[in-house]
């Protein structure tokens, strides 16, 4: 297993969240992340669509593993999303990112979110500090 992935492991098998809300891994690679996620009725809001709250989940998860692959922990400082299409019951998201820009202390990413049919349903932009602990040891 190569440093991306053991990474995103680490912190996949410690987000309960995540896996509450049934985020599949496709994808890692360093500064790269592609996740999956059905809708389910109990994600629903009043309009019988999705809660915009899960599209936003789903990326911000993204984000979280994304910038953390290349080894340093990084957090998030500033997120937003543009939610373009509706999200029915039974959709399938999928998330996938863009290193729009990384330096020593910063990181930027795009997440794009579309649907099984291939529609862009939402974009997600997200800004994280990349600090200076590495996620695990030169020995480990």
């Amino acid at each position: 297993m190569n440093l991306p992935e053991k990474i995103v492991n680490e912190m996949y098998n410690n987000d309960a969240f995540s896996q509450w809300l049934g985020i599949k891994i496709v994808a890692v690679s360093e500064g790269y992340c592609k996740l999956k996620l059905t809708i389910r009725k109990e994600m629903l809001n009043g309009f019988q669509i999705a809660h915009g709250g899960i599209a936003y989940s789903l990326a911000d998860t993204a984000l979280a593993f994304a910038s953390n692959t290349r080894g340093k922990k990084c957090i998030s400082m500033e997120t937003s999303i543009s939610h373009t299409e509706c999200v029915q019951n039974e959709d399938v998201l999928t998330a996938t990112t863009e290193e729009l820009s990384q330096t020593k202390k910063t990181g930027l990413y795009l997440i794009t979110i579309t649907n099984q049919d291939n529609t862009e349903v939402a974009f997600f932009k997200g800004t994280v500090y990349r600090t200076s602990k590495d996620w695990f040891s030169e020995d480990e």
